[in-house]
């Protein structure tokens, strides 16, 4: 198991960026897949048309979200943790993500950077 760390400078204020992570119609538009998603801790969410799902944890409106990433039936559970900081471009987004699978490790990270939130930084640099 492997834990990936890093943070990424979104050009737009955090309520907003908190809004893509959390609002499925958000979700859709950035992603341009079919998204479910609730701030309900508790509730399952399922990104990507269904390439990532889990369950949420916990929200802090504006600044965090906690997810369980699903990865089959390993033992531990794959958390990730985004915290969302003000900044002069924006936002800073923290990202932290514990327990992914040696085998998985390389295509999650590269994934995080190259598609999720290269996705979202540009959803937000077009507008």
């Amino acid at each position: 198991m492997k834990d990936f760390k890093k943070y990424y400078i979104v050009p737009a204020e955090p309520e907003l960026v908190y809004a893509a992570l959390t609002n499925p119609l958000t979700l859709q538009a950035w992603t341009g897949e079919p998204a479910e998603m609730s701030t309900e801790p508790g509730s399952e969410f399922s990104l990507f048309d269904g390439s990532i799902v889990g369950r949420n944890l916990e929200f802090e409106e504006g600044k965090k979200l906690v997810q369980h990433w699903y990865f089959g039936e390993q033992p531990e559970d794959s958390i990730v943790t985004i915290k969302l900081h003000p900044h002069k471009a924006g936002t800073s987004v923290e990202l932290r993500h514990t327990n992914i699978p040696d085998q998985d490790y390389d295509d999650i990270s590269a994934g995080w950077t190259e598609s999720y939130f290269a996705a979202l930084i540009e959803f937000y640099e077009e507008e």
